[in-house]
C-alpha cells in the first residue's frame, strides 16, 4: 500500500528497512513506517483506515516539505536519526557544530527528551536548537516545531507598543525568526507558519496545551519566572523534546534569584532523561570582538574570572538559601571558591557549594 501510494520500493534486511525512490518520496514513506513501527511497539497497531490517513498525510507534506537540497535514499534506515549531522543549510553552507562543547549539545539534544542548553551570548544556543528543530522536522521525527520566548525587556520600558496582538509580541521574538530565516526561504516559513508546523509564539501562549510529536525550544529561558518555567515544561507530550536556553548572566528580572532556569537546573539535573550542556566564551561564534567583550564583563572587581559555570553556581547557591518570607537577596557576583569537584567543559555545574558560613549548601 505504501509502496503504490507514496511511489517508493521497500525492502526489509534484519532490523533495517530500505526506502528506494525520489528523496521526497522515500522521506513520506519513513515518516509512515516509523508511525507503523512506533504503534506496533505500544501495542496498539494501525488499522487501514489509519494507515491511509498516515499516508494522505505524509504526502500534503511532501507537497510542502522544507526545501532540502537532497536527501540520500541510501541512508535513509529505520535505525535512528540521528547520526552526528544535521541536515540543514544556512547561507548555503551546511549548519555544523564549531566546537566540541557545541558537538555535545547536539548531541544531547538528540539523546534527551528535554536538554538545558546554557552559556554566554554568541555561543550558538538558539541557532544550534532551531537548527535541530528544522531538521527533526525534515527527517520526520517530529510533526511540528514551536519556539517561545518569555515577553521580558531588557532594562528598559517601552510602554504600550503599536499593532495587534503579532505586532506586539513580534519584537520579543525577532531572534528566533531570525535564525529561522537564516535556514530556510521566506515562502517555506510563511507557509509552514500558516499551516502551523512551526509557531513562533509569547511564553504565555503556552499555558493549557499538550504539545505531542513536536520539538519545543525556550528561548531566553533566564527571564522566565519558578511558575513560568513549570507551566511550560509540563507541556511536553509524547515523543516530544524539550530544549531549554539561556544565559544566567543576563537575568532581567526584578529579582534573578527567583529565576526559573536557576530553579529547574536545580532540581532536574540528576533526573533521567534531562540533559544539561554548559557553553562557555571559548564556543562564542559571533565576531571575534564578542568573545573578548564577554571576557571583559565578566572580571570582576579583583580581576578574577566568573565563567558561566560559576554564574550558575553562584545564582542556585542564593536561590537555595531563600526561603519565601525573607526578603530578596542581592546577587553576589565575586568568584567562587575553587572546589576539587569542578566540572569539565561541556557538563553542568555541580550545585553543591558552601554559604559565607562554610555550611553546606546542596541542591535539589
Amino acid at each position: 500500500m505504501i509502496r503504490e501510494a507514496i511511489g517508493v520500493r521497500v525492502a526489509a534486511r534484519g532490523a533495517s528497512i530500505r526506502i528506494d525512490g525520489e528523496p521526497d518520496a522515500a522521506h513520506a514513506a519513513q515518516r509512515v513506517i516509523s508511525e507503523l513501527i512506533e504503534s506496533a511497539e505500544r501495542g496498539r497497531p494501525l488499522g487501514r483506515a489509519q494507515v491511509l490517513e498516515r499516508i494522505a498525510e505524509a504526502n500534503w507534506r511532501r507537497d510542502a516539505r522544507l526545501g532540502a537540497d537532497t536527501i540520500d535514499a541510501d541512508d535513509i534506515t529505520m535505525n535512528g536519526v540521528w547520526n552526528g549531522r544535521l541536515d540543514v543549510r544556512a547561507g548555503g553552507r551546511p549548519v555544523v557544530a564549531s566546537s566540541p562543547n557545541q558537538q555535545h549539545y547536539l548531541d544531547s539534544i538528540f539523546a534527551n527528551d528535554l536538554v538545558f542548553g546554557i552559556g554566554p551570548a554568541g555561543t550558538g544556543k538558539t541557532f544550534l536548537a532551531v537548527a535541530a528543530a528544522v531538521h527533526q522536522l525534515k527527517t520526520g521525527r517530529v510533526r511540528k516545531a514551536i519556539l517561545a520566548r518569555p515577553a521580558v525587556e531588557a532594562g528598559e520600558k517601552l510602554g504600550f507598543l503599536p499593532g495587534d496582538l503579532l505586532d506586539k509580541v513580534n519584537p520579543y521574538l525577532r531572534p528566533l525568526l531570525d535564525a529561522l530565516s537564516d535556514m530556510l526561504d521566506y515562502e517555506t516559513i510563511k507557509k509552514f507558519m500558516a499551516s502551523d508546523v512551526i509557531e513562533v509564539v509569547p511564553l504565555a501562549f503556552m499555558r493549557g496545551r499538550t504539545l505531542n510529536d513536536a520539538v519545543i525550544i525556550l528561548d531566553e529561558a533566564q527571564n522566565t519566572t519558578r511558575g513560568q518555567m513549570q507551566m511550560f515544561l509540563t507541556r511536553m507530550g509524547q515523543r516530544s523534546t524539550m530544549i531549554v536556553t539561556g544565559d544566567v548572566t543576563q537575568i532581567d528580572l526584578p529579582d534573578p534569584t527567583q529565576s526559573g532556569l536557576i530553579d529547574a537546573a536545580r532540581r532536574l539535573r540528576r533526573v533521567n532523561g534531562v540533559g544539561f550542556c554548559v557553553l562557555e566564551r571559548s564556543d562564542v561564534v559571533r565576531h571575534d570582538l564578542v568573545q573578548r567583550v564577554i571576557e571583559a564583563y565578566e572580571t570582576d572587581r579583583r580581576d578574577g574570572h566568573l565563567s558561566t559555570e560559576d554564574a550558575l553556581r553562584r545564582m542556585e547557591r542564593r536561590a537555595a538559601a531563600q526561603t519565601p518570607d525573607s526578603p530578596p537577596t542581592s546577587v553576589d557576583t565575586t568568584p567562587l571558591p575553587d572546589d576539587d569537584d569542578q566540572p569539565a567543559r561541556g557538563e553542568t555545574a555541580r550545585p553543591d557549594a558552601r554559604d559565607d558560613n562554610g555550611s553546606e549548601v546542596h541542591g535539589a
